[in-house]
This record gives C-alpha cells, structure tokens and sequence, in this order.
C-alpha cells in the first residue's frame, strides 16, 4: 500500500512510518517544510519526503499524524490535493488538569469535525499506541478502527501491520469519541503507574 504520514516528521509519524517501510509498504513522509520531510524520510528508509500537499497525491491512505492542536487546520489546507482519497486520523484532543488528562471540551471527536472539512471519507484509530514504543517495534497490543466507508478498511490494514496483536473493527466514526478519550485514560494510567500502557481486548474469537 502506498501511504502518506502528514505530520510524518513527529515522533508518531516517524515511529509509525518505521513500522510501515518494515512491513513493506511505500511510504511518503509529509511536511510543512519538504527538506526536513526529506531528512526524515531517509532516516527511515520511506520512498520519499516532500511538502504535505504533493506528499497525499498519489497516496492510497493519507495518515493525519500531526499534533491535536495543528489536525484541522491542516486538514482544511489539505482537502483539495486530497480529494477522495480515504484518510486515517490518529490525534486525540486533551486538556489538563490538576486532576489529571481529560478529553477535549468539544462532544465530537477531531476525527468526526475533519470530516467536516474534506471530502474523503475519514477513518479513526491507533489512539492507544504510543509513538516510544512503536519506535522500537511493533508492540504487542490491539489497535483500534473506527469508521464508516472504505477509509476503515484501508486502516484496519495498516493497524495489522504496526501490532503484535490485532487490529480491530470498533464500529462507526461516531465511537471516535470513545476511542480519543481513551487517550486520556492511558496517559492518566502511566502518570499514576509510572508505566507504559497499552490495551488487549479479551473474549474474542
């Protein structure tokens, strides 16, 4: 599969696009600058690196790795060079507290208001992987799809590649707002812990 990482240059990006070029797929890293795309994309052996808008044309699944705060703003300048083609959303939107990670004040997922701003059909998932331990290999967790069309079934095929464990269909689009939140939840669990969490899902076949 030919995948473009928007945001590839972060640490997320990055871990997941080792992840992708190990499993064999061509990978474009994407960047609001092309050189430093470039840079990163020959650490990690990916087939290219170039601006975020030439690095979606051409690509069968574009993954939205930036920052939470940065998804919508690049998703909006993205819609046109993007076109229908399918997009993965990994960012969770948090706020903090003394208490702890809490979801975002906004009732709808960032993934679900991308959708909002481009035509391709959007996809949510691989929101309880953390980039340090997808660095260094494919951890031994499930990973978690959500969506509505075509664009869940290109992600689920690239969670299977980036996990020891399965990659996992948790319904519509509308449940990113579950999976988001979960972030909180595991980053609250690892402060408390002093851990580094991730999920399995148990009872299934």
């Amino acid at each position: 599969m030919k995948v473009a990482i928007v945001g590839g240059t972060g640490d997320f990006g990055l871990a997941l696009a080792r992840r992708l070029v190990e499993a064999g797929d061509e990978v474009v890293i994407g960047s609001r600058a092309a050189e430093r795309a470039q840079e990163k994309a020959r650490e990690v052996d990916a087939a290219g690196g170039a601006a975020n808008k030439d690095a979606v044309r051409g690509a069968e699944l574009v993954v939205l790795a930036t920052r939470a705060e940065g998804a919508l703003q690049t998703a909006a300048e993205l819609a046109e060079a993007l076109g229908e083609t399918p997009l993965l959303s990994v960012a969770s939107e948090l706020r903090f507290s003394s208490e702890g990670a809490l979801p975002g004040d906004d009732p709808r997922s960032l993934a679900e208001r991308t959708q909002e701003l481009v035509q391709a059909p959007v996809a949510a998932g691989l929101h309880s992987l953390a980039a340090g331990k997808l660095a260094h290999g494919r951890p031994d967790e499930d990973a978690f799809v959500c969506g509505d069309d075509e664009a869940k079934a290109l992600a689920l095929e690239l969670a299977a590649k980036v996990v020891a464990g399965r990659a996992l269909d948790a319904g519509p689009l509308a449940s990113a707002r579950a999976l988001e939140g979960m972030t909180a939840v595991i980053v609250n669990l690892n402060k408390r812990y002093k851990g580094h969490a991730g999920v399995r899902v148990t009872g299934l076949p």
